[in-house]
């Protein structure tokens, strides 16, 4: 008998990406697949390339419909999962890939999220300092947002071995997936191809206080963090170039050390060879970060870029990584480096 597990959400991008690793996870039993809006409806006919389980029918979300599950992820819109959870078993490992257990600060949930604080589970970004040990036997895991997962392992080594000054300016790229599935006229094709866009600018993106989160621990003092993602005509990845003052007598020498060492022994978040830049080409599919560092001389600066899959390492697949560690089972499992290309 396998570990029974159920999915909320499953109609959704998050929900499907889910599916696609759990359906080869050698533990996991799906269970229930609940959705909203599209509860009585079959799952394929809205992830027709899950084929193994296309003629599932979803049920609506609710406490009753997860219970009975050993592990239950909730792919649900910001805001929902909350009293969704509070409703569930203590004994229940309950993933969170949504926003509302993320961060610690609840004057900052509220000012950017507008809704009370749901509370903060343990963090699932393992590669960060202490996470991992915080994740095991753990019954509550609050999964990265996309960008944070990007922006966090490219600017934390940096941090953690005092090479950076407090400062970090961030432009990363996105394809549409990052904004859910709901129909938006900005997310059209006729809109994104061809085309690219910023949003979220002047320190609006909700992502921003989770990246000042992480960053400010990895740094050990409060670090500020200016965002300016842009939407990129593709459905998926994350290109994130991320940018801090160096401290005086840094070089590029020890930039790189301190990051082979950072990600020594990491299964999912790597340094590429010295001159080869990530591309989100080499993430589509896999469970990775992929990193590259340099020092901007003349300017005085740190640049590490990052590419990630926001809907495998940036969500679903960090969220069965996380489970894989909270349940005791081998951190890899189910789960693939290996990318698709092109």
């Amino acid at each position: 008998m396998g570990i029974r597990t159920a999915v909320a959400g499953a109609s959704g991008y998050a929900g499907g990406e889910l599916l696609r690793i759990l359906a080869g996870h050698p533990e996991f039993e799906i269970g229930a697949l609940t959705a909203g809006s599209n509860a009585g409806t079959e799952l394929g006919a809205h992830q027709p390339h899950l084929r193994s389980l296309a003629g599932r029918v979803l049920a609506e979300t609710t406490p009753e419909t997860l219970s009975g599950h050993d592990l239950v992820f909730l792919a649900l819109p910001h805001g929902q999962s909350g009293p969704l959870a509070a409703q569930l078993g203590e004994d229940v490992l309950v993933v969170d890939c949504g926003a509302d257990h993320r961060l610690r600060d609840a004057a900052a949930w509220e000012a950017f999220y507008g809704t009370p604080h749901a509370g903060t589970w343990p963090y699932g970004l393992p590669e960060l300092s202490g996470h991992r040990e915080a994740l095991r036997g753990a019954r509550r895991i609050a999964v990265p947002g996309c960008y944070p997962t990007a922006v966090s392992l490219a600017l934390a080594p940096a941090y953690a071995a005092g090479l950076a000054e407090p400062d970090a300016v961030v432009v990363a790229a996105s394809g549409t997936s990052g904004a859910g599935r709901a129909l938006k006229p900005h997310l059209l094709g006729s809109e994104v191809m061809g085309s690219m866009s910023a949003y979220g600018v002047g320190g609006t993106h909700r992502h921003t206080p989770e990246m000042v989160q992480n960053l400010s621990a990895a740094a050990g003092e409060p670090v500020t963090v200016s965002f300016t993602p842009t939407l990129a005509p593709m459905s998926r990845g994350i290109l994130a170039t991320c940018t801090a003052k160096a401290r005086p007598g840094v070089t590029a020498e020890a930039l790189r050390a301190a990051y082979t060492a950072a990600y020594a022994g990491e299964p999912f978040a790597g340094l590429l060879p010295e001159g080869r830049w990530p591309a989100t080409s080499m993430t589509l599919g896999a469970n990775t970060v992929l990193l590259q560092t340099a020092l901007d001389e003349a300017a005085g600066r740190i640049v590490v870029v990052a590419a990630v899959d926001n809907l495998a390492k940036g969500t679903a697949g960090g969220a069965v990584q996380s489970a894989n560690i909270a349940l005791g089972l081998p951190e890899e499992l189910g789960l693939t480096t290996i990318g698709v290309s092109p």
